[in-house]
């Protein structure tokens, strides 16, 4: 919203809405023509709702405009006239050169001009665009990495040539041209994108090429759009239905009046005598105004209060979530925080979770634990390198492969080092003692950085390298890139030996090497990886002098070429590292956070599926999932990493085939392990294949991935996270879907998602900001959908059918009572209870409840979390239960009046003198048997009491019985008529009208009561047998030991009574002790 389309935008929204619009009709009609009631019974309800639900939608966009402004007015500094200006982020231009410090955000798309650093590098982190939390290195070309100096930058003149904007994170090329030097064959791909954040390198500057809605992250936003909840659709599918109910009662009153005074004897009544004018008025205009003046006697059977109370138990009920202690994170004092109440009731229904992986499921911690080594494998031991097997106290036995195999981990990595310098002496690095001192490492792995750390533990006790350190000179780096899956140098050794060293994924090393422990290694591998740890291997390989100069000669010249240099490269990289000799392998344990494991297979046994969108790699994203229990290690795994059509499409249909064979096989039940469990599959595709799947065969895709327990797609731009969460959304389906994630790349798959959810992690706030609520850690998650979204969808859920259910009752006898006043659209109640019938006398009650229902104890929830699936799929707003309950309010309404009209009749008296009641005072007492029933059969729905409860359902009937003798016992000045003094009081003044509304009360709930007996007893549902023991958990804590003992002596005596209560109690006893 702004300040100039508020307004009209939120009243757009808001009429979109049947009931809203619906009210304005009516109000607009009772302005135009004369009508039973007044233009205030609709037009003022409708003001309170559109005016209280602009109020809360106007104060949550309010608070996204804040958090808007924090990132818009970040100040940033930016050379201008010789000098550096200080001005907002939101004012930068392209073309303005930005100096960003260390630990910055790039404010908008920059290309690398120079940094503080001799060679024009920075490292900067990308975490918040896609995911990887890995550095990545960034070197300025030589012509401008000079350029360092504010004055210097200041002078330079040139054009940066850049593509049109796109949101593809992964194709982008700039050319530099200024007046002397051509920098077109040295200027590729040096962008440092909008959110990144600069990491190693304290001043870095660059020119911005893309601001504002043009850059990489803003393309990668999707436009956050109105989200409305299942159970808001089944409300506007039951309007139109009770649409449907009042136009048949209002054409068929219509019908039948003009039917009865077609005969003479009801034509004109002496009492209802028509005016000349009215006899010669056209028949048509006659019957339309007829028609809308039953529309608006019936009109109440659509619930305009239905829509406050829903926004006041969404807004009220909000705040649970927050005041929650379960979901509260004491390590970063952060608490779960609601950004849209409108969707609570959507987190009962999920289907699908889609969530991010680093930063969500792992902490962004990488450890070392174990390795292999010349085919023996060694653990870490209180900070030594153990054989396994041995003691810590064991000689470590250091031979020449393990020296060499420490030497490749120390040297085979681009990590960084920043030292810490207080006194200003020395490089920072090692002291006099050779102690290394506090030291930082930047890297572009967080596997070479956890590998580099378990080298620096090691140094001491495996190498013992004396003073000086033997200093080796790095030659080449060999980076690492998706399809070698491998990186190397080449260094020179102080005797002058050329060495490469090579380490990645064991599919990349172990075809390449001829010599070392293979299969022995391999083994390690496997079950390095059986534990859930990312595993590289490490080689190595001796350059003769020839053998060097000749690699040296095509390096430079495939680094140098104009065209086709990426594949010039990969065929050099590719003769390099070949005929390797294996060291070993290494196994790193990406540190998962707290009980994922846990919640994952929480969510699995609720019936929902987990999906992992990731931009990581594909080993990364395969080992996380085994780790986490996203992948089984008994469940088939399939892959789908082809990028060419034919190939791809021969893969699916295959894949397809698989998964279709195994489930009717399964079905048939002819393959089952050996635990009894169905076989399960899980799919694993990369963004490239994704793409390509869902732009050629994405039918054939989707059917294979419906079929799939677990989905993991890996190296995904944000706006293909979106893309898989919108396919499945409008899927024939149409699964509740929710994503979850902590960085900037995620906020276009959440805010397409029907429900998204940020995780305030180390990414920075854009998924906070732009989610539906944001949690502290994803473990939160279960009780979030278990518990919080459970009840939250049963409170609503039976709120709803519980306002169409009373405004049954309260508008049917109104109809009724039209057959025996001629249709004359004379009303049954007073005005005064006509308005205050849904605001005052039965909307706290279910309001209360709405708040405070725990049909099920929260711990029974967690820990049984298949109860979710019996909510699924809108179970309690299909059309069974909208039946019964509208049935119900039928059945209900009938008793209310034709038990009040029996009991009363043309000839009977309730008085003791004989006196007959009136209409008024019949009208009351069908309005009191329905506020009491009404009440009670909430009262008979409500599971947990708490002393609101009682308040407040009790309470409102004896509110309406004191307002009622308090409005019937005043004569008000201000009303036209006092049709109603002192008809209540005469009304229970008998005691004829007291038994009458006993009588009928009992006769309405009798067989109520009797359904929930009987199917509680004879076929409970899984819910049911949950509130049993929720029952026996309530009436059990209080029973004290002692007394126990003396209800099993009377157990003994063959009490029936006490032997239940006295078992119950001891199966609860055993339970807290267990």
């Amino acid at each position: 919203y702004t300040v100039w389309n508020f307004i009209p935008k939120n009243l757009f929204e808001q009429f979109r809405r049947i009931a809203n619009f619906y009210f304005l009709i009516i109000f607009l009609v009772q302005l135009m023509i004369d009508t039973p009631t007044s233009p205030i019974t609709s037009g003022l309800p409708l003001f309170f709702v559109i005016t209280v639900t602009a109020i809360k939608q106007g104060y949550e966009d309010w608070l996204r405009h804040k958090a808007d402004n924090e990132v818009n007015g970040a100040p940033v500094y930016v050379v201008r006239s010789g000098g550096l200006v200080k001005t907002r982020s939101k004012n930068i231009r392209v073309g303005d050169i930005v100096r960003v410090a260390k630990d910055e955000t790039f404010p908008v798309d920059l290309v690398l001009l120079s940094s503080d650093r001799v060679d024009g590098s920075c490292h900067v982190t990308t975490a918040s665009l896609d995911g990887e939390t890995n550095l990545k290195t960034h070197v300025a070309v030589p012509e401008t990495a000079v350029l360092q100096s504010v004055a210097n930058l200041d002078t330079l003149v040139a054009v940066v040539e850049c593509q049109q904007p796109e949101a593809d994170l992964y194709r982008c090329h700039f050319i530099l041209h200024n007046f002397k030097v051509d920098l077109k064959a040295k200027f590729l791909m040096v962008v440092n994108y909008m959110d990144c954040k600069l990491k190693y390198g304290s001043v870095f500057s660059g020119v911005a090429v893309y601001t504002g809605m043009e850059t990489k992250m803003a393309l990668n936003y999707k436009s956050k759009s109105q989200k409305r909840s299942a159970v808001e659709k089944s409300m506007n599918s039951f309007l139109i239905i009770y649409l449907i109910i009042l136009l048949f009662e209002a054409v068929l009153s219509t019908i039948l009046k003009y039917a009865w005074q077609a005969e003479e004897k009801w034509d004109e009544p002496w009492y209802d005598q028509k005016t000349e004018h009215e006899r010669n008025s056209s028949k048509i205009l006659r019957f339309i105004s007829d028609f809308l003046a039953f529309l608006v006697l019936y009109n109440f059977i659509i619930p305009i209060s239905l829509y406050v109370t829903v926004e006041m138990q969404k807004f009220l009920g909000s705040f649970f979530i927050g005041w929650d202690l379960d979901l509260y994170h004491e390590e970063t004092n952060q608490r779960a925080q609601v950004n849209t109440s409108d969707l609570n009731e959507e987190l009962g229904q999920v289907e699908y979770v889609f969530t991010d992986k680093t930063g969500t499921l792992t902490e962004n911690e990488m450890q070392f634990r174990e390795c292999s080594i010349n085919g023996i494998k060694y653990q870490e031991i209180n900070g030594k390198l153990v054989p396994e097997g041995l003691t810590e106290d064991s000689p470590d036995g250091i031979r020449q492969k393990e020296e060499l195999f420490l030497k490749a981990v120390c040297l085979c990595h681009t990590v960084h080092i920043s030292a810490d310098q207080t006194d200003g002496i020395g490089d920072g690095l090692w002291n006099a003692n050779g102690i290394v001192s506090q030291l930082e490492y930047y890297a572009s792995s967080p596997d070479e950085k956890a590998l580099v750390e378990a080298a620096r533990r090691f140094h001491s006790p495996l190498l013992s390298f004396p003073l000086p350190l033997p200093r080796y000179k790095l030659l080449h780096v060999l980076e690492f890139d998706p399809n070698r899956r491998r990186m190397s140098v080449i260094v020179e050794s102080p005797s002058g030996e050329k060495l490469l060293f090579t380490k990645g994924a064991e599919s990349s090393i172990l075809p390449h090497s001829r010599g070392g422990e293979i299969d022995k290694t391999r083994i390690h591998v496997d079950e390095f990886a059986l534990k859930g740890l990312r595993t590289l291997c490490v080689a190595y390989r001796r350059f003769t002098a020839e053998e060097y100069q000749e690699i040296d000669r095509r390096l430079h010249e495939a680094r140098t070429a104009l065209q086709q240099r990426e594949e010039r490269l990969a065929d050099v990289f590719n003769f390099i590292e070949k005929d390797l000799e294996l060291l070993g392998a290494t196994g790193v344990e990406d540190k998962l956070q707290d009980k994922v494991q846990e919640t994952i297979e929480a969510l699995r046994l609720a019936g929902i599926k987990v999906w992992v969108l990731t931009g990581d790699k594909h080993e990364t994203a395969v080992s996380v999932s085994l780790s986490c229990g996203h992948f089984h290690r008994t469940m088939n795994i399939l892959e789908l990493v082809q990028h060419k059509s034919d190939i791809l499409a021969y893969c699916v249909t295959k894949l397809k085939y698989n998964v279709v064979f195994n489930i009717i096989m399964t079905f048939f039940s002819l393959t089952r392990i050996k635990d009894d469990h169905v076989i399960q599959h899980g799919l694993v595709v990369d963004g490239t294949s994704l793409s390509l799947a869902l732009r050629e065969h994405e039918k054939l895709f989707m059917e294979v991935c419906r079929n799939c327990s677990a989905v993991l797609c890996c190296r995904m731009a944000p706006l293909q996270k979106a893309k898989v969460v919108r396919l499945l959304k409008t899927s024939p389906e149409k699964p509740i879907t929710l994503a979850i994630g902590d960085g900037a790349n995620d906020v276009s798959m959440i805010q397409e998602a029907h429900v998204g959810i940020g995780i305030m992690g180390k990414e920075g706030r854009q998924a906070v900001r732009n989610s539906d609520y944001a949690i502290a850690r994803f473990k939160f998650l279960s009780k979030l959908l278990l518990v919080h979204g459970h009840f939250y969808y049963i409170r609503i859920a039976t709120l709803v059918q519980y306002f169409f259910y009373k405004n049954v009752c309260f508008i049917t006898p109104q109809f009724l009572y039209q057959f025996f006043c001629l249709f004359s659209q004379q009303t049954l109640y007073d005005s005064v209870y006509l308005t205050l019938y849904n605001i005052s006398f039965t909307s706290l009650p279910v309001l209360m409840y709405s708040l405070f229902e725990q049909h099920v104890h929260p711990h029974v929830l967690q820990s049984k979390p298949t109860l979710y699936r019996d909510i699924r799929k809108n179970a309690l707003l299909g059309f069974k239960p909208f039946l019964y309950w509208t049935i119900l309010g039928f059945s209900h309404a009938f008793v209310f009046f034709y038990g009040s009209y029996l009991l009363m009749g043309e000839d009977t008296s309730l008085l003791g003198n004989g006196q007959m009641f009136g209409n008024w005072t019949f009208g009351t007492l069908v309005f009191t048997v329905m506020v009491i029933t009404v009440t009670v059969k909430m009262a008979l729905e409500t599971h947990f009491w708490t002393w609101i409860n009682h308040f407040v359902t009790w309470g409102s009937i004896v509110f309406y019985f004191l307002f009622s003798l308090f409005y019937g016992g005043i004569i008000w000045p201000f009303l036209h008529t006092q049709d109603m003094y002192f008809v209540f009081v005469q009304l229970l003044s008998s005691g004829s009208a007291w038994f009458a509304i006993i009588i009928i009360v009992v006769t309405c709930l009798f067989f109520d009561v009797m359904k929930k007996v009987l199917c509680r007893h004879l076929q409970p549902t899984s819910t049911e047998k949950a509130q049993i023991i929720r029952q026996k958990i309530s009436y059990c804590r209080y029973i004290n030991p002692w007394y126990a003992h003396i209800l099993n002596t009377a157990c003994r005596c063959g009490c029936p009574i006490s032997k239940k209560i006295y078992w119950n109690w001891k199966w609860f006893r055993e339970g807290q002790q267990k």
